[in-house]
């Protein structure tokens, strides 16, 4: 066990012993007393311009649980936690008679993949796309004009989406499994500070060398990962998952771990043929919104702006209004906007930085709730919903891949189009001069308006009106959810896990990638390494 000690707050470029010793005498704990102590997150605290600060949990362990409780009972801003190493454990008593399966090598499949392969398991994983390096070579053709390859781009492949983002790690959920899942990114080669930093973020290059170690572990272990290969078919007899039809091949399994990601329409649509229970789902469509970073980090640290010492400047915004939200999401500090579709004759955009965040311009999506009241209560209203919005943008821009824009001020009137810019677009297939009314659901655009009324009140780059906008922003999240039973299978196929993104558990890299975790210690729940 050890302690946790809050809040504690020292000025910007205080050492990480200066902090430790702040937070011990805080918590009236005597140095001699600690046999291990760390950081365990810090963060920025820039609410006053003129006084921003740093503020930090430490973690101290001592070698008298009691005492460690004596304290915690004492002070309001000391709570006790285990930090016992994870480790998954095998309850199984049935022999497998076919392969434990993964489909998708994303967070949610990677780490499915990861910690059954370390407990014995030799599981095979099918993705649809190919491995990261042929991967990013095929995104980068198309992004320089190339051919688009509905398999082989930013959604599916080696990695996931998440390869070509920003890497970020931050999550809404509390789950102990995060720590567990950071520990084995920095084992795996990602930047050892994402076990503090309260807004981790790993860079897209390098969550590329990431995923790489990840799978060379998982093959070394005696897994199988089988690139270019897509789950096409499910056969389910007697309510139990038999086998997966990959390539035209049909293979048994006795488990199946669905780990498809949020864009995997044609999978959706064929989970649904087979009677898979499923359900239509919120989620959330607008656009990107294109900032010089300069002006970002001039909204939150005003004079101070070009200070090394501050991290490079990120925000979070949102506003509810009449039950309805407009958010910003996915922010990308010094990052680009891509083009992100995963379908022919569509436009998608997302963001992606790397690890320095050291580009010109930031971006996020500027995004509005939508929900089955908008688009329709059968399982795949949203895919309907989300895929005319895409193929109403390729169209708007022109047939050609390039986004339709236009800058906050044109949009604000109602007008659309691009005058006077003050950011130059980042999106590499280019930007077409669009009124975004005619791509995006006028309910949409109408709250969006509102957002950045609100916004421009908190953050001074808000009001700039020669903002970029580029659209459509759609990938938010799943647009079904696949329902699990206690069992966390399906409920209508025993042996079949919905997991992460694609089946409307997760909402980022971090919980997809716990998700996996734990739907791999319920495949070791049922069944034994063989």
């Amino acid at each position: 066990m050890a302690i946790i000690i809050s809040g504690i707050s020292m000025p910007v470029g205080t050492s990480d012993n200066e902090i430790i010793e702040a937070a011990l005498k805080k918590a009236g704990i005597s140095s001699a007393n600690a046999v291990r102590t760390g950081i365990h997150k810090i963060s920025l605290d820039a609410r006053k311009q003129n006084d921003i600060k740093t503020v930090s949990s430490v973690w101290a362990e001592l070698e008298d649980i009691a005492a460690e409780r004596k304290i915690c009972d004492k002070k309001d801003n000391c709570s006790l936690v285990d930090i016992t190493p994870f480790k998954p454990v095998i309850t199984g008593t049935e022999r497998p008679e076919g392969r434990i399966a993964i489909a998708g090598f994303g967070p949610a499949g990677m780490f499915a993949a990861l910690v059954l392969a370390e407990a014995g398991y030799r599981p095979v994983v099918f993705e649809r796309g190919s491995d990261v390096d042929s991967r990013a070579d095929a995104v980068s053709k198309f992004w320089a004009g190339g051919k688009f390859s509905a398999e082989n781009n930013v959604q599916f492949g080696e990695g996931g989406a998440g390869t070509f983002s920003d890497g970020k790690l931050t999550t809404r959920i509390k789950d102990p499994l995060c720590r567990f899942v950071s520990a084995r990114l920095v084992e795996m080669g990602a930047p050892e500070e994402i076990l503090t930093k309260a807004k981790p973020h790993i860079g897209t290059d390098k969550l590329r060398n990431v995923v790489k170690n990840i799978r060379k572990r998982i093959i070394s272990l005696g897994g199988e990962v089988r690139f270019n290969s897509k789950v096409e078919d499910i056969k389910v007899d007697n309510g139990k998952i038999k086998s997966v039809v990959v390539n035209g091949e049909e293979i048994n399994v006795s488990a199946l771990i669905l780990a498809v990601g949020h864009s995997a329409r044609d999978t959706f649509e064929m989970l649904h043929s087979n009677g898979i229970a499923m359900e239509a789902k919120p989620f959330a469509v607008g656009a990107r919104i294109e900032h010089t970073q300069e002006s970002v980090n001039r909204s939150l640290y005003g004079a101070h702006y070009n200070d090394h010492a501050l991290p490079v400047g990120e925000y979070q915004m949102s506003y509810t209004k009449n039950g309805r939200g407009v958010y910003t999401f996915c922010m990308c500090p010094g990052g680009t906007v891509v083009p992100a579709q995963s379908e022919n004759e569509t436009v998608v955009t997302n963001g992606m930085s790397e690890f320095a965040r050291d580009g010109r311009n930031a971006n996020a999506a500027l995004v509005v709730s939508v929900s089955p009241d908008d688009f329709g209560k059968n399982v795949l209203d949203g895919v309907d919903f989300v895929r005319k919005i895409e193929r109403n943008a390729f169209k708007a821009a022109g047939s050609s891949y390039s986004a339709p824009a236009s800058t906050v001020g044109e949009f604000l009137e109602n007008k659309g189009g691009i005058f006077s810019p003050s950011v130059e677009a980042t999106y590499a297939r280019g930007i077409v001069s669009c009124d975004l009314n005619e791509v995006l659901p006028r309910f949409v655009t109408d709250m969006m308006r509102t957002g950045l009324g609100v916004f421009s009140r908190r953050m001074a780059c808000f009001g700039d009106k020669g903002a970029l906008l580029t659209a459509p922003e759609t990938r938010t999240s799943s647009p079904v959810r696949i329902p699990r039973g206690d069992n966390m299978c399906s409920l209508s196929a025993v042996g079949l896990y919905p997991c992460g993104e694609g089946a409307g558990y997760a909402g980022g890299i971090m919980s997809a990638a716990v998700d996996g975790v734990r739907q791999a210690c319920e495949v070791m729940k049922t069944f034994y390494a063989d």
